[in-house]
């Protein structure tokens, strides 16, 4: 259907970006910030050992630390980074003793103290100074009162975390990844993190690396646009939504739209997404109001059932489960179309599908509460203890999860079986069965990170899920989905989808994949990752800014279509939520994305409200968009025309756009420039403090975002939820396996009228694609009569 060039380029890109990331995965294994098998002071006395450190790793995410504050820049903003929270306190603990001493210049003897590297590798031991010794142990004393509180002034449970082996451990945690941050990396002038955190007390400033890449991924971004425009004006005719004149037809109607048994089925997964869509907002509600009223919830101690982390940790959880879920089951309703026909029983296993689902979401939120809460005789088992952030699933449930997403491939497979067995492995359902293969191979990835990984390498492969798979290999899956819905319409044919899908895979990979190392700046790994991360990343905008500019013509395309239709188009608002897909993938992905992926902005800004305003218009505004577009699209043909709420689509479409304009703009932007610009001015460990997040000017900016995350909820998500419990309630019944292949529309009369007396005066034959079968385009060419 369209030129080897269309997949050449793409094979080219995936081989040349996974090779990459392939030598940058060998290199994260064999030069990331080394882990000691012990650490001993001057006389050679044992300190704590590598097993302390991992101990303390586990301690860390099996109390939901890393969903409270971070680790090397990762994780909940309301609490501390420890890595820089460790360093400034063993800096100033030692140079308090260096004065005390007399030393003449304590400044430059703590300078060479803590970025002397006196690791060696050939012992695996890490030799510390009796000062940082003596810091070690005043430290603790500090992380027992801290989350040993007996009060819920920190957002967390009362008494935390009271055992001092846990404590210890913890600390030595802390301790490696702050040793790594100051400690100069062998033949070079800076840290193991690039010298991150900023800490003028270990002179830890910007690098070379950080301000070179810098400018060129500004080059790189402004190179790319250029020639993205470039080529867009001299072959705007070939590519893109309006590379084709619409045809003349009438769209079915629903109620006209036969559903097989497995579509019947998918109108459950709605409703179980609008369900978790609702408490994923509620619970982001919560979790939003600690920074606002830290000590209370309008005067209840929400602390002592839901602390911050609990709730940071279900809202981030459910961010990704209800998104996906949406995915499944409009992949699950598209089949039956792609292929004509549905197989006996497949119903069955989408509603054992849908049951695993509800025991991954139980068991997981059962094993984090008690995980969270340190129920005991739970601790340490792989059923119940929390991982990595975004991986916060335990590794059984994980694995479940990974075993239901490949269970639903093979429902797609099964019911497209017989399709692909006749089709080029090149066209469009092999595409989709591509790209659907892809979400469950692509997040298998983050079994790699264990709860005993290495803290650098767990980053590397949990990115691949937070970025590869979400940012990368799911927009391909909606893209993918989005194209093959509008050939079912009849709006663009074959060849334009293909080359919509083939140019969208080439833009998004061609700096997705690379991309990916941007998350991996300051996390221990060699410079290289935070190069090619910093230079690719900037590419990405480019794609972005190119579906910016296809929306126009995507929405003058459907405009053109409608007015042409003897019969009304029933997608109207699923369709509006794409193109705010468009809108958000340029503002929340691209511009706040490009914002803080910069290394020198990352450098000060990471783990700020910065980073929080990009996720929330990233996922919410692409991701959230989409699963809701597709739900509604899903839903227009299995409540009966009758029931449809059209008024209920069009309130819930505004009010999430503008509760998330509303969140963006009035609370999370705002207070993430006004946070650079304090950790530029007074430090990032001051800019991480509670005692700053908490003051009153950022609380009247948290307060602020109440109107918009009401206008989400209630008019948002609520009228959501209604019309996906009207799916459940008057879905129509299914009374048949058979339904028309990829033809959601019919033929005017008049195009048909065409098409005969073109046939008749010696017109090219007919297309084997009903989709395909329309009138001649504006240049003379028969629309149907392209070589497969």
């Amino acid at each position: 259907m369209v030129s080897k060039g269309w997949v050449q380029g793409v094979a080219l890109v995936m081989l040349f970006g996974f090779f990459i990331m392939g030598l940058l995965a060998m290199r994260t294994y064999t030069d990331s910030m080394p882990l000691p098998d012990r650490v001993v002071d001057s006389q050679g006395d044992v300190v704590f050992t590598g097993e302390d450190i991992t101990a303390g790793q586990q301690i860390f995410l099996r109390r939901g630390l890393q969903q409270y504050g971070s680790i090397v820049g990762h994780g909940g903003y309301l609490g501390p980074d420890y890595t820089a929270d460790y360093l400034r306190r063993s800096a100033t603990f030692v140079l308090d003793a260096l004065r005390d001493s007399g030393v003449q210049d304590p400044q430059a003897e703590l300078v060479k103290l803590l970025r002397t590297n006196t690791y060696d590798e050939a012992s695996g031991t890490l030799r510390i100074s009796d000062l940082q010794v003596a810091a070690f142990e005043e430290i603790q004393g500090h992380y027992a009162d801290f989350f040993g509180s007996p009060t819920t002034r920190y957002g967390l449970i009362p008494n935390a975390i009271t055992d001092p082996a846990d404590i210890r451990a913890l600390t030595s945690f802390f301790a490696w990844t702050a040793w790594a941050a100051a400690a100069e990396r062998p033949g070079h002038g800076y840290s193991y993190t690039n010298n991150w955190p900023p800490e003028p007390l270990v002179n830890n400033r910007p690098t070379a690396d950080i301000l070179v890449w810098s400018g060129l991924s500004l080059v790189a971004l402004l190179a790319g646009t250029g020639a993205l425009f470039a080529v867009y004006g001299r072959w705007s005719r070939n590519v893109g939504w309006h590379s084709t004149e619409a045809p003349v037809l009438a769209f079915k109607q629903p109620g006209e739209v036969a559903v097989t048994p497995a579509q019947r089925a998918t109108a459950w997964y709605f409703l179980v997404v609008a369900v978790l869509f609702l408490a994923q907002a509620l619970l982001g509600a919560a979790a939003e109001h600690y920074r606002a009223e830290l000590t209370g919830f309008f005067g209840f101690d929400l602390a002592r059932i839901l602390p911050y982390n609990l709730a940071r940790t279900w809202h981030v959880q459910l961010s990704l489960l209800w998104t996906a879920a949406s995915f499944l089951a409009a992949g699950i309703f598209l089949a039956p179309y792609v292929s004509g026909r549905e197989p006996k029983n497949q119903h069955v296993l989408t509603y054992g599908l849908l049951g695993a689902l509800a025991l991954v979401i139980a068991g997981s939120f059962v094993g984090e509460a008690m995980s969270i809460f340190g129920v005991g005789w739970a601790a340490g088992s792989p059923l119940w203890d929390q991982q990595w952030e975004y991986l916060d699933l335990p590794k059984v449930w994980q694995g479940i999860l990974t075993i239901g997403m490949f269970l639903w491939i093979a429902i797609i497979y099964r019911t497209i079986r017989s399709r692909l067995k006749t089709e080029h492995r090149g066209n469009l359902p092999w595409l989709f069965f591509y790209a659907g293969l892809a979400i469950p191979g692509f997040y298998a990835v983050g079994m790699l990170a264990g709860t005993r990984t290495h803290l650098t390498v767990a980053e590397f492969w949990r990115f691949w899920v937070v970025h590869l798979w979400v940012e990368d290999f799911l927009e391909l899956f909606t893209t993918v989905m989005v194209a093959y819905i509008f050939v079912m319409l009849g709006v663009v044919r074959h060849r334009i989808a293909m080359q919509i899908i083939f140019l969208d895979v080439i833009l998004y990979s061609a700096g997705g994949v690379l991309g990916t190392m941007h998350h991996l700046y300051f996390s221990g790994t060699p410079v290289e990752h935070m190069a090619l991360g910093a230079f690719f990343s900037a590419l990405e905008v480019i794609p972005l800014t190119f579906l910016t500019i296809e929306a126009w013509s995507f929405l003058q395309l459907g405009s053109r279509q409608e007015s042409r239709s003897s019969a009304p188009f029933p997608h109207r608002w699923a369709v509006m939520f794409l193109v705010a897909v468009g809108f958000w993938n340029f503002l929340g992905a691209g511009v706040f994305g490009f914002l803080i992926n910069l290394p020198i902005i990352s450098y000060y800004q990471i783990g700020t409200a910065l980073t929080a305003n990009h996720a929330h218009g990233a996922m919410m505004g692409v991701y959230g968009m989409m699963g809701v577009g597709l739900s509604l699209f899903a839903l227009r043909y299995l409540i009966p025309p009758r029931r449809w709420p059209d008024t209920l689509a069009k309130v819930s479409f505004w009010s999430l756009n503008i509760g998330l304009a509303w969140m963006v703009f009035a609370t999370l932007l705002p207070l993430g420039v006004i946070q650079l610009w304090y950790s530029v001015n007074n430090g990032y460990f001051e800019a991480r403090e509670l005692g700053y997040l908490t003051q009153t000017g950022n609380a009247v900016l948290e307060w602020l975002r109440m109107p918009g995350d009401l206008v989400f909820i209630i008019g948002g998500v609520l009228p959501f939820l209604w019309i996906t419990w009207l799916g459940v309630r008057h879905r129509i019944r299914s009374t048949t396996l058979e339904v028309p292949q990829e033809e959601l529309f019919v033929i005017d009369a008049v195009t048909a009228a065409g098409r005969a007396a073109s046939a008749e005066g010696g017109g090219s034959g007919t297309s084997r694609y009903g989709s395909d079968r329309r009138r001649t385009d504006p240049e003379g060419t028969p629309s149907g009569g392209e070589a497969r």
